[in-house]
């Protein structure tokens, strides 16, 4: 049985502000009946990193947060740590960083909380028993929640082809030691005849992984290069942005669909015991190329559609994806010319089976790619 998924678009008027029709949307969808009475509810969403520009508005954030409050729910804003070395890698640089980028008290309306703690240690095991997991490692305040509002700025993701619904929760609800269980095995490629060992990816890595060795005699170039121990290497991908040569590439061997089951997995188990007091809402707005976790954001790919909400994680994925690839791409993007892109996720990352993570999530159970999109007060997209 197809899923619905509440769509609005952006138009707006004297009348009919944004920040109304998000309050509408997410009341069509079923805020009121995810909620209990004084029960503590997770917003989980990405504050997003010093630099970057394409997360969700904080004041966009404030109606949700409205709407719960009415549905006498205790909201608090949240989000986990990160596995690189960043402005989000501790509780007191990502709580900085998120009031840097406005999500201060007085404009969202609700308490900032990092999941899973001052350090990313934070966390409860859960039971799932799926293909790759017995138990996921969730940080602690989204696991002990009584419900979960997913807020989600839809993208492209080079690893998992797109960050939606499933991965803002799947790599976002889980603790340090969840996100590197996700990442094992994905380890970056050293491309040596680039490499001049100045050692920047070295201060980068937060896990012993990166070492600076002798280069091979009689080869070109300095006399060092680095060296990657994958047995330490977590794959957060952070020497790869650290390195001004390009010497360190993704590594597109490696098994990346496997990569996107675990983080469905993961998503599983952020829900596992509330999957009925859950709500997915999909911001499709400034779509940038990559994850909102680098310290930059591209030029969006597409114009900005307007917000999806279900209470299925898979279907409005699957229904962000669809849209995303009914639109005309932006020729100031990078994907540029006038060539029609029917597959923009292949069109920026060729190589990435990007429906894996949909495939496994509906293999799991979470929920269905057959969906109904339903319309809100006129919200039909405009593409």
């Amino acid at each position: 049985m197809a899923s619905q998924v509440y769509f609005t678009n952006l138009r707006t008027g004297y009348r009919n502000s944004l920040p109304a029709k998000i309050e509408r949307l997410a009341l069509a969808s079923g805020l009121e009946d995810i909620v209990r009475k004084g029960g503590l509810t997770a917003v989980k969403l990405h504050f997003g990193e010093r630099g970057g520009t394409a997360f969700i508005r904080p004041v966009l954030v404030r109606p949700i947060v409205d709407a719960l409050l009415k549905a006498g729910a205790r909201p608090f804003v949240t989000d986990s740590g990160t596995l690189y070395v960043g402005s989000r890698g501790n509780a007191v640089d990502h709580l900085n960083t998120a009031l840097l980028n406005g999500f201060a008290y007085p404009v969202v309306g609700a308490p900032l909380i990092i999941a899973d703690g001052i350090d990313g240690t934070d966390e409860i095991s859960v039971s799932v028993n799926l293909k790759h997991f017995p138990e996921v490692m969730i940080a602690s305040a989204i696991a002990r929640a009584d419900s979960i509002v997913s807020l989600a700025h839809f993208k492209l993701h080079d690893a998992a082809g797109f960050g939606g619904a499933i991965k803002n929760l799947g790599m976002g609800a889980a603790s340090r030691k969840g996100k590197m269980a996700q990442h094992s095995g994905v380890a970056p490629k050293i491309v040596a005849k680039k490499c001049i060992g100045c050692g920047l990816c070295f201060e980068q890595c937060a896990h012993g992984a990166i070492s600076i060795v002798d280069r091979p005699e009689g080869a070109a170039s300095t006399s060092k290069v680095v060296q990657i121990d994958r047995e330490l290497c977590a794959g957060c991908a952070q020497c790869i942005h650290a390195c001004p040569q390009g010497a360190l590439t993704i590594n597109w061997s490696r098994d990346f669909p496997k990569f996107m089951e675990k983080i469905a997995e993961y998503a599983a188990g952020a829900i596992r015991g509330k999957e009925s007091r859950s709500l997915f809402l999909n911001f499709l707005t400034q779509v940038s190329p990559a994850c909102d976790c680098y310290p930059f954001s591209d030029a969006p790919i597409i114009g900005d559609i307007g917000i999806l909400a279900s209470r299925d994680p898979v279907a409005v994925d699957q229904a962000s994806v669809d849209l995303l690839n009914q639109s005309p791409h932006l020729p100031s993007s990078c994907l540029k010319g006038e060539d029609h892109y029917p597959d923009k996720i292949r069109a920026v990352y060729p190589n990435l089976e990007w429906e894996r993570q949909l495939i496994h999530a509906e293999e799991i159970g979470m929920g269905t790619r057959e969906y109904e999109l339903v319309e809100i007060e006129g919200g039909k997209p405009h593409l």
